[in-house]
């Protein structure tokens, strides 16, 4: 079938663009309505407070069963109310990484469970990817479970698929993965990555990376479940041997054998500054 030419051709593309617009239109205004209706989060690009990089700006809604008494049956009301942007940061915050596999070996999913029930009972916040499933809702049950605080940054379309965490101490929807990845790591104090996929270990390269150029200052440590990074540490090793990193970067981790080695792990870290600058480029 020919294209239509001339006049007939330009009154087909009129028509395509309007059609375009008008579908524009309602997405636009069915964003609007569900953030609205959600009480999504605005993220702004703030001046104050450099260290924390993006402002989240979002009204903390607790989970209902969550937040509500296990004594008391009046269900809690979600609490609305924007909170103040410029307040310090937890004092004992960590950045998790972790997986959503359900299907990989079983030790995965009980060393998460374990490491989230070590970190609340030492009086740290969780910070992590909001999932529900695998590694990742085992380290947010096993850190609810002891009573403590859990922190999810989940991108829109993962909500939108139902993967978020439902009992979570606070859920923050940002637009991707990006803004999830620095909004985790700013909110921390310390990164602790389980053993994962690609996205887990791209996250951990990145803190890593930001932390050789003096970006990132914070501890970093591995637990080394069925001995799932030592690959990695070998390869980061021959990175060194090769002289494309300098030996004195193998000082901005630590790895651990098991979860409840952690904490100590994080007392101990290394003093990293930001004279890594000068060693950073070889």
């Amino acid at each position: 079938m020919l294209a239509p030419t001339g006049g007939a051709w330009g009154d087909v593309r009129l028509g395509a663009q309007k059609e375009r617009e008008r579908k524009q239109r309602e997405r636009a205004a069915g964003r609007e309505g569900f953030r609205a209706a959600h009480h999504e989060p605005t993220l702004t690009s703030g001046q104050k407070g450099s260290k924390r990089g993006w402002q989240l700006r979002v009204p903390v809604v607790e989970n209902e069963v969550m937040s509500s008494s296990h004594d008391d049956e009046t269900p809690a009301v979600p609490d609305t109310t924007p909170p103040d942007t410029d307040a310090p940061l937890p004092a004992r915050a960590v950045c998790v990484y972790c997986a959503s596999s359900r299907i990989s070996h079983p030790d995965y999913r009980e060393a998460a469970l374990r490491l989230g029930s070590v970190l609340a009972s030492h009086g740290f916040t969780i910070v992590y990817g909001g999932g529900a499933a695998g590694s990742m809702g085992a380290l947010a049950d096993g850190a609810l479970s002891a009573g403590g605080r859990v922190v999810g940054v989940l991108p829109r379309f993962m909500a939108d698929l139902e993967w978020g965490h439902k009992g979570l101490t606070e859920l923050h929807l940002v637009e991707d993965m990006r803004t999830r990845k620095h909004i985790m790591l700013s909110r921390s104090q310390a990164a602790v990555a389980l053993p994962g996929g690609s996205g887990t270990l791209e996250e951990l390269l990145e803190a890593i990376t930001l932390k050789r150029l003096g970006l990132y200052l914070n501890p970093i440590v591995l637990v080394n479940t069925r001995n799932f990074f030592d690959p990695l540490m070998a390869q980061l090793e021959q990175a060194v041997r090769e002289r494309f990193m300098d030996e004195r970067h193998l000082r901005m981790w630590q790895v651990v054998a098991q979860p409840e080695l952690v904490p100590a792990a994080l007392a101990a870290a290394p003093e990293w500054t930001a004279e890594a600058r000068g060693f950073a480029a070889l």
